[in-house]
């Protein structure tokens, strides 16, 4: 239980610093405060559960093409896909680039911050 709720902090925590890099370059992508960056990194976690593999499978024909590539695409949808369903808690992504170039950041900052949650567990 400790390991999963340091995760759900590191990656609100990941959704904050995310979007004040993304903010910084003018992109459309937004979270309001942690409040904000708790709710949408629950919903984040249930799209990645739910219907991220389901995107894998039907999508893995253009991935195998762009060898892998098109998995970025997918890692973009769903995160613009989540703030789609929490429009009302101030996390917003205004189009694809931004979901795209939001989830690229989100996966390196998430991944530096899990790993020292690991470190020091």
């Amino acid at each position: 239980m400790r390991q999963f709720i340091l995760t759900w902090l590191g990656t609100a925590v990941a959704l904050l610093i995310t979007a004040n890099i993304l903010q910084a370059i003018d992109i459309g992508f937004r979270v309001d405060n942690l409040g904000t960056a708790l709710v949408a990194a629950v919903v984040i976690g249930i799209v990645n559960a739910i219907i991220r593999p389901i995107l894998r499978i039907l999508a893995f024909p253009i991935t195998l093409l762009t060898f892998g590539l098109f998995t970025f695409v997918i890692n973009g949808f769903s995160l613009w896909l989540a703030s789609l369903l929490t429009p009302s808690y101030g996390f917003r992504i205004d189009g694809p680039l931004a979901a795209v170039l939001g989830s690229v950041v989100l996966a390196i900052v998430s991944s530096t911050i899990n790993y020292f949650f690991r470190t020091v567990d």
